[in-house]
């Protein structure tokens, strides 16, 4: 490239932080000063008399307080979900049940704008990936189950399909009110009531929806939602009353769970770590190539246990690859999550933020090279600069542990079978995507990768009719489509 298409290049990419500031209206969002546990169809103050603060991960400013359930909150919310199964929802008759779960999806749809700043201003995610993925997908999950209710009996023919009773749900931080949506949404179709706990750095969309709930006029019970830290958790999986546990999270907490609930009749699904790899070979199409890598782990942060955090190259495009992936990289624009020109917005929390610099320390110390982009962040609030590691071994921390952060390992490969052995060489098994413009090469390469989801020519693309989960260490079972109906049915 010449000299002056260099310079051209350049001053393209550095005006593109130059926008004038487009700020999303935060009037919109009604946060209350303090919110209670959802029970029984109402809020109620929490039995511990505990409160903790919520706040908003880009400015440190606190939003709210929020209580802190004890193990007497968690066994009343879970006798209002037995006696609202028993008495009523169990006996309920489909059709209706679909009513009920077609009204949240409306009403969802109805406060979507002030769910998308709730949601921003809460986790940290820039406003335009809440209001144009994380807010429409939530609702069109209660749109797709809501058509199931009434057909169970095709979707498991002559298998007689029946609820399993009171599913304790357990959601984490990075997609509060989407995870609420994959799992509240298949419980109910299916006949089931439910106890959710959102992740306590996240809560509010979550009470949000609970007021929705009320909304809706779903009975009281059907759907209890509790908030709390780790211990909160540990009583709703431990419970005596729970049929199923269903969880998004760490693999560590997974692991937890799973020996909890051995020896009990509780089933459970879950959605652990990932360490995606993204394989690019020589005959992909290279551009879409590289912004399929920066909306794999950059436009979310790295915040999505499918992050493509690991990016596999062909040997022979590998410089050019690196070059349009840097010069990209310098594009994006890191700041406050509510302007609407922002593509990098807050991480979630301090403690997050902690675990991030630590293994950017890790990596350098491996003998990694690092390359963060050039610009500014807020000297309030918890940032980090998009960041890429070269010159990575497939032994070093930053290619092998999630990281849950901005944080790209890139490694290179020669033939199709390296990629393969390179990819699945990690303990986890969550997802991955193909680069390729051949299609007998596409096939080998997901038949071959172990991964729940393999994205081709794409990544991160998702529809409530695609189930979603992993292998190893990444969890069992799936949520989504057909398949996220069977978890919760006794068939």
């Amino acid at each position: 490239m010449s000299a002056t298409k260099k310079n051209t290049l350049k001053l393209k990419f550095d005006s593109s932080r130059n926008l004038a500031p487009a700020p999303e209206s935060k009037s919109v969002a009604k946060i209350a000063d303090r919110y209670d546990l959802f029970i029984n169809g109402k809020f109620e103050k929490p039995s511990s008399k505990k409160y903790f603060d919520t706040i908003n991960p880009a400015t440190e400013e606190k939003l709210s307080v929020v209580a802190e359930a004890n193990a007497a909150d968690v066994n009343n919310a879970v006798a209002a979900a037995r006696t609202a199964y028993e008495k009523q929802w169990k006996k309920t008759a489909p059709k209706e049940r679909a009513k009920y779960i077609y009204r949240i999806a409306r009403l969802i749809q109805e406060h979507a704008r002030e769910l998308a700043v709730i949601e921003t201003l809460d986790g940290g995610k820039p406003i335009r990936e809440s209001r144009d993925f994380d807010v429409p997908t939530a609702a069109n999950h209660f749109f797709y189950y809501a058509g199931w209710a009434d057909k169970l009996d095709y979707a498991f023919p002559n298998r007689n399909p029946q609820p399993l009773g009171v599913a304790g749900q357990i959601i984490p931080w990075n997609f509060p009110l989407l995870m609420a949506a994959w799992k509240i949404a298949p419980a109910l179709a299916t006949g089931n009531t439910v106890v959710l706990k959102p992740a306590e750095t996240t809560s509010l969309t979550a009470l949000k929806l609970a007021e929705i709930i009320q909304e809706a006029d779903l009975p009281p019970g059907v759907v209890n939602i509790i908030t709390g830290a780790g211990t909160t958790g540990a009583a709703l999986v431990n419970h005596p009353d729970i049929n199923k546990i269903a969880f998004t999270g760490s693999t560590e907490v997974g692991k937890m769970i799973q020996k909890a609930i051995a020896g009990t009749n509780k089933k459970a699904t879950l959605e652990l770590g990932g360490k995606a790899a993204n394989i690019i070979f020589e005959d992909a199409p290279l551009d879409q190539a590289v912004e399929g890598i920066i909306n794999g782990i950059f436009f979310n942060q790295g915040h999505v246990c499918c992050a493509g955090s690991r990016l596999l190259v062909q040997e022979s495009v590998y410089k050019i690859v690196l070059q349009k992936l840097k010069d990209r990289m310098e594009t994006l624009i890191v700041g406050d999550p509510m302007d609407k020109n922002t593509d990098i917005g807050a991480i979630n929390s301090k403690q997050q933020l902690d675990v991030i610099n630590k293994y950017l320390k890790i990596g350098q110390q491996e003998g990694a090279e690092m390359f963060q982009i050039n610009c500014n962040i807020p000297k309030k609030g918890f940032f980090c600069r998009p960041t890429i590691f070269t010159n990575v071994a497939q032994s070093n921390r930053i290619a092998q542990e999630e990281i849950f952060g901005p944080v790209l390992a890139i490694q290179t490969f020669r033939t199709e079978d390296e990629a393969i052995e390179k990819a699945n060489n990690t303990p986890f098994g969550l997802s991955a995507g193909v680069w390729t413009n051949k299609g007998s090469k596409m096939f080998n390469m997901t038949s071959k990768l172990k991964a729940g989801v393999i994205w081709a020519n794409t990544y991160n693309k998702f529809d409530p009719v695609s189930p979603f989960g992993g292998y190893k260490e990444s969890g069992f079972g799936r949520e989504g489509g057909l398949h996220g109906l069977g978890a919760y049915l006794k068939v």
